[in-house]
Formats: C-alpha cells, sequence, structure tokens
C-alpha cells in the first residue's frame, strides 16, 4: 500500500512487525514490513521490507532514518476509549458500593460541583490526559462536567500532551438531588485533534425542552452525540416514568433526534432486539464498560448480540464507575463478561481475544465516526500508534523460549506525533 502523492516529507519510518485490525480480520498480523509517517502525521507507506531500497528513492530516505523494531516488539494502533468521565478521575476504584442513581447523587454530582474550581481542574484533568496516554489510549471521548470553563480546560490540556479528543460539557437541566449542579450550554470547535461532543448527560437528567434542542445543535452543526442509556434497570423504570408518550429508552433518544450515525451511547445493557434495530438503521453506536457494568452491578451486555445487530460498538473505561483508566482492562473485562454470560447460556458464543483486540482500536474508531482518520494502518490515516516492547526490563511479563505477548507501551504516537514518553520525563 503506497500513496500516490510522493511530495511529502517523511517523518518517520519503522520496520519490523505491524499488528491491527481490518473488515476482514479480527487481527492482521504484518511481518517483516516498513511503515513511513510523513511530516503532517499520517500513514504514507506500508510495504514488504524487501521493497525498502525503492521505497527510499521514492520517498527521499536513508537507512540511518529507520526505526528498527527489536525482536520482541511491535506496533499496534493507538486504542480508543469510547466513553471516560474525566471529573471522576479522582474518585477512581473508590465509591463502588451504591447501585447507580444513588452512586450518582452520593458521589458523582458532589465532587463534580468542585469544577467551578479551574485549579481543582487543572490538577484532576492534567492527570487523566497523562495517565490516559501512558496506558496506550490515543483518542478519549471525554464528559467533562457543566463548567464551561473547566470543560475548555479539559480540551486544551488533551491538545497540550497531544491527545485525540473529544470533550463534552455536560447539559442536565433536572437535577433534585443536587439542584445547584445543572444548566445547558456546548462547548465550541478550539483545536485540530480535539472536537466537541453533544453531551446530555442521560434521559433522567435532561427536560424534553433541552433534549430536542441538543438534538436540533447537533444535527445543525453535524456535531458528535454522546449519552448513557439503559445502565440498569432502575433507570430505564425511571425513563418510562418520566418520558411516557415514548415507547423505550431508545425511542426517547430517537424522538429528540439524538441517534444519528455521530451518536455513542453508553452502556445499553437492558436494549432489547428492537431497540438495537433502531441503533442499526441510525447508524447510531454503543460503547461497551464493563468494569463498571459489574462494579456497580448494572448489567451485562451481549456484545454478541449487539453485533449480530451489525450495531456499532467499541469499548470504554467509564472512570470512576469503571475502577481503571485502562483500556487493557476494559479488553480483559470484555472477555470475562462473554465467558460469564456463557456460563449463564453454553450456547453463547464467547469473544475472542481478537475479537476484542478489534474492539479497542479500530471498532472504537467506527463507534466515533472516525474511521476514516485513525483505527489501523492504512494508507493516508493519521499514525496513531503504540510502539509495545514485551521484553522491557523489570516489566510485568516473563518470557520463555518461543513465547510473547502484548504488555510494556514504550512510545506513543498521536498523527505522528510522538507524545509519550512525555517531553519532560
Amino acid at each position: 500500500m503506497n500513496r500516490n502523492d510522493t511530495t511529502a516529507r517523511i517523518a518517520h519510518v519503522f520496520r519490523g512487525t505491524f499488528v491491527h485490525s481490518t473488515s476482514g480480520a479480527a487481527v492482521e498480523i504484518l511481518q517483516n514490513c516498513v511503515l513511513g509517517v510523513d511530516d503532517q502525521g499520517k500513514i504514507a507507506f506500508i510495504e514488504n521490507d524487501r521493497d525498502e531500497e525503492s521505497l527510499s528513492k521514492l520517498w527521499g530516505f536513508g537507512a540511518s532514518d529507520i526505526k528498527q523494531l527489536g525482536q520482541h516488539e511491535f506496533l499496534m494502533p493507538g486504542m480508543v476509549d469510547t466513553h471516560i468521565h474525566a471529573s471522576q478521575y479522582s474518585y477512581t476504584g473508590t465509591a463502588l458500593d451504591l447501585p447507580l442513581l444513588e452512586w450518582l447523587n452520593t458521589y458523582t454530582f458532589p465532587v463534580e460541583a468542585k469544577y467551578k474550581d479551574l485549579e481543582f481542574a487543572n490538577n484532576v484533568y492534567t492527570k487523566v490526559v497523562r495517565r490516559t496516554l501512558k496506558n496506550g489510549t490515543t483518542t478519549a471521548c471525554y464528559f467533562a462536567t457543566i463548567h464551561t470553563d473547566a470543560s475548555l480546560l479539559l480540551g486544551e490540556l488533551a491538545d497540550k500532551f497531544g491527545q485525540r479528543a473529544l470533550v463534552g460539557k455536560v447539559c442536565m437541566d433536572c437535577n433534585s438531588a443536587v439542584p445547584q449542579y445543572k444548566e445547558s450550554s456546548i462547548l465550541e470547535d478550539c483545536y485540530p485533534k480535539v472536537k466537541p461532543v453533544v453531551t446530555p448527560r442521560f434521559a433522567p437528567s435532561c427536560s424534553s425542552s433541552l433534549l430536542s434542542e441538543l438534538g436540533e445543535i447537533a444535527n445543525n452543526n453535524k456535531l458528535h452525540i454522546q449519552s448513557h442509556i439503559s445502565e440498569n434497570k432502575g433507570e430505564v423504570e425511571l425513563v418510562k416514568t418520566l418520558f411516557p408518550g415514548c415507547k423505550s429508552y431508545t425511542d426517547v433518544y430517537l424522538k429528540h433526534k439524538l441517534l444519528t450515525d455521530r451518536t455513542v451511547m453508553a452502556h445499553g445493557c437492558h436494549l432489547t432486539d428492537e431497540e438495537l434495530e433502531i441503533f442499526h438503521e441510525t447508524g447510531s453506536a454503543i460503547s461497551h464498560c464493563p468494569n463498571s457494568n459489574i462494579s456497580i452491578c448494572s448489567g451485562m451486555l451481549n456484545v454478541r448480540n449487539v453485533l449480530n445487530h451489525k450495531v456499532k460498538l467499541g469499548l470504554g473505561t467509564d472512570v470512576a464507575a469503571g475502577y481503571s483508566p485502562s483500556m487493557l482492562d476494559a479488553m480483559r473485562r470484555t472477555l470475562d463478561t462473554s465467558k460469564a454470560l456463557t456460563i449463564q447460556d453454553p450456547q453463547h458464543k464467547t469473544l475472542s481475544f481478537e475479537e476484542v483486540f478489534r474492539l479497542a482500536t479500530l471498532g472504537g474508531s467506527e463507534a466515533l465516526s472516525l474511521d476514516d482518520q485513525i483505527g489501523n494502518f492504512v494508507v493516508g490515516k493519521d499514525f496513531d500508534a503504540l510502539r509495545v516492547n514485551v521484553c522491557v526490563p523489570e516489566g510485568p511479563i516473563d518470557l520463555f523460549p518461543g513465547e510473547g505477548d502484548d504488555r510494556n507501551i514504550t512510545e506513543v504516537y498521536v498523527a505522528g506525533r510522538q507524545v509519550v514518553p512525555f517531553p519532560d520525563t
């Protein structure tokens, strides 16, 4: 694969093993290949290394420009976290003793109210962006809070550290538990790799008029949309009482024009097959958040059923109901949940680790409607990538003769820019 335009300058050339997903293969391993990245951060070519000499003449790079991957190294696409609450990072791993609605009122809303203090916001948001980048998350779809200035700060920090991000200023005008924590407006597009996402928190915290306004804004400006849906059964029942004129939770968002091919809804544990059909028809996506689904006892999403309905699906950490900001953890919990469903029903087809790898990379890019830009190693796409070395000294993996593994991220690239290690480390 080679781009026709050879006028761009080549900024990086890698030789070695590349692992990614395609539309036809959950995992494709490309060995003995050479990949070039131009000065715009886009993949210029990926070819067998036997073509290296002709490529060097065509693109104007020398042998000294090539970064050789080691025997136990490979490059993989950056991971895409399709649902994470940046504002909840400060209490990650705690406060997991209540179900969703009580959890929000007791822990989440009081903490999120603190983000009117920009010093507090800067401290937490700096840490969450740096941590997720170090964990290999090159793209994150963030929930912020109702505070415009703090939400803009999150976008600024993502841009500063080089992370691709969708940032949503939370919109909610119904909150009886913490009455002072509600209002409604959205962010503007400020940075090249940081985009706004229209963010009604979830149907129970929004009036019908607010949902309609947000749907109109999103559609008129072709903006991304994110929210929550059918996370736990109590929430589903509450929505029925709040929106009696709607046939289902999905119908609430559909009637307010919030289900588009740029929409990603978190959880969906209790969606019916009829609702999944609507997701398929509208091109809307689901963010599977298995850690939080289990941690606060919300439910277990049958990913196989979602995929069988041809609904776009990616993975999310859902910090802080999810206790880990690592997409690797999200992959593990996805497998765990699938196996638990197989225990309940032996006819259930358990997900493979290859399928889960795809969901964490290309699947996430599809869920966020960014697959024309990122998700795998295709010429013309941005080079968002992780350099993985399974033999880093003192690393968490012990290798035995003939074995390898999938850990130890040593370098992270977003649009061709190396963002990890951080310049100050």
